[in-house]
């Protein structure tokens, strides 16, 4: 089964369409990835997904159309989404941050565990537990951020540029997660701009230009491109 089937996807403000009708297919338990320009669309889209925009198209989860159905009732679905910005709550503690992420859950037993894998996978959060979220650095609040959409136990997680403005060690620690997520079962949806780093772990690629796909293959195809190599690798 696919994890995620998009047709036809389209997102407007306004007269300004921002995404173009778009279609792509996420198999379950891959890395999919949109690289592309600022401004072409790749928010957009995620935003669509996670039903925070309202859109035209299609999009089916897991065989079921969703797109009736509100953003808070995909995440029980399975679907989470890190925002692009991060989007914690900066006057809440860390520890209150990752609680929030499994709101929707009953089980205390597994919300435990998560909080504690979390914590594993993210040491600085540990340290951090009881620190106001405002207080931590840019790439803490990005782990913060990834840890509280893992405590809802996600099928599929929708990244928005998890690697933005952080320091190139911190950025490794983020994508070494991102890899063990995927390696667990979990589906990855991840938007970036450091397009070398996404498509060398991406196991399928689309690159997005002005709101309309105009490449998509595998990860290693699009690195070798030289259309790709020419716009987005600096080659």
């Amino acid at each position: 089964m696919n994890a995620l089937e998009v047709h036809d996807l389209t997102v407007s403000y306004g007269d300004i369409r921002a995404v173009k009708g778009i279609s792509f297919t996420v198999k379950q338990g891959e890395i999919f990835t949109l690289i592309g320009a600022n401004g072409a669309g790749k928010t957009s889209t995620l935003r669509a997904l996670s039903g925070m925009l309202k859109y035209g198209g299609r999009v089916v989860y897991e065989g079921t159309e969703i797109d009736a159905i509100a953003a808070d009732k995909r995440v029980g679905l399975g679907l989470a989404h890190v925002p692009e910005g991060r989007g914690i709550f900066g006057n809440l503690t860390v520890m209150e941050n990752l609680k929030l992420g499994a709101w929707l859950r009953k089980d205390k037993s597994g919300v435990a565990e998560d909080l504690e894998r979390g914590l594993t996978a993210f040491p600085r959060l540990r340290e951090r537990k009881d620190q106001a979220a405002g207080t931590l650095s840019g790439g803490e609040q990005q782990m913060l951020a990834v840890a509280r959409a893992l405590m809802s136990r996600p099928k599929t997680l929708l990244l928005d540029e998890p690697s933005m403005g952080l320091a190139p060690k911190l950025v490794q620690d983020i994508y070494r997660v991102v890899r063990e997520i995927n390696a667990q079962g979990v589906t990855i949806v991840l938007v970036e701009q450091n397009a070398n780093l996404a498509l060398k772990i991406a196991h399928s690629a689309a690159v997005l230009e002005t709101g309309s796909i105009s490449l998509i293959g595998t990860g290693a195809e699009l690195l070798s491109d030289p259309r790709v190599q020419a716009a987005y690798l600096g080659a």
